[in-house]
């Protein structure tokens, strides 16, 4: 067999072992979308059946008979408003401790990172004991607080070797034109951010909005949490209504999809660019 061959059949196999992880990694999403359009009998009866129509039932009674309208707003002022926050505040925490080498700033850094390793378990309960005293607990404020400060460790990994290939040389140009620190840094630097600001949205925002753990204990009971946790009401211990868990779970499944498609392109390059430079 000539050397081309070979390359040629490595490509091939290579290709269907893609395709083979593609369609293992998307068949529960598959699955999820096509099981939302069936009623509760027809998964009872046939789980991996197609559906024999579009029913639609499960999406009417979640949107105009439950809580689930307020989970949706819950999850989108949670997401939105962690992410924003740490837009504004982490690219400026990342560009400061790379700009200014100092033993302060790297003490600071070690210290956002330290706090990567601790385990979320390690230390909810007194964070949720800190959260009552300061009057955050049942309120959205308390897990956004949270969201911001839990992302502030990864953020400045990622955006502390992104900075370290932007030249000094623009923002030393700028300064002499007459810039602020701050003019500099959102006019020219943030701008040049934009591949690791996109995978950090899609990373952080991912996970806030499937968080389950944080909304189910600090929320007030009795009240509409978020999306994720209230599909959980509907598992029982002897029963669960399947078609309505599969019609909350697409529902909550298609804004992320859009999201991700819509900046994986950054997403990647963004990773890719953090683990390269420094």
């Amino acid at each position: 067999m000539t050397l081309q061959a070979k390359k040629r059949w490595g490509e091939i196999a290579l290709l269907a072992i893609t395709v083979l992880l593609a369609v293992i990694f998307f068949f529960p999403i598959f699955f999820n979308l096509m099981s939302a359009f069936k009623s509760n009998a027809e998964i009872m009866k046939d789980a991996i059946a197609f559906p024999k129509g579009l029913y639609l039932d499960s999406f009417k009674y979640l949107l105009t008979e439950t809580d689930f309208p307020r989970a949706i707003v819950n999850s989108l002022i949670l997401t939105l408003v962690s992410i924003v926050a740490q837009v504004l505040i982490i690219p400026m925490a990342g560009y400061a401790i790379e700009r200014r080498d100092t033993r302060w700033t790297k003490l600071v850094f070690l210290y956002f990172l330290a706090g990567m390793m601790i385990p979320f378990q390690a230390y909810m309960i007194p964070l949720f004991k800190e959260l009552r005293m300061f009057g955050l607990y049942g309120s959205l404020a308390g897990p956004i607080l949270v969201y911001v400060a839990g992302a502030v460790g990864f953020g400045c990994l990622l955006y502390t070797s992104f900075v370290k290939g932007i030249p000094r040389e623009i923002e030393e140009a700028a300064e002499i034109d007459g810039c602020s620190r701050y003019g500099i840094f959102w006019k020219i630097v943030f701008p040049l951010l934009g591949p690791v600001t996109a995978s950090m949205v899609v990373l952080n925002g991912l996970g806030i909005w499937n968080d389950f753990l944080m909304p189910m204990l600090v929320l007030p009971s009795g009240e509409p949490k978020t999306m994720v946790v209230e599909i959980y009401r509907y598992i029982g211990e002897f029963s669960s209504r399947w078609d309505m868990i599969f019609a909350g779970t697409a529902m909550s499944v298609v804004p992320v999809l859009v999201v991700f498609v819509s900046l994986q392109k950054y997403f990647v390059k963004g990773i890719a660019s953090g683990a390269t430079k420094g």
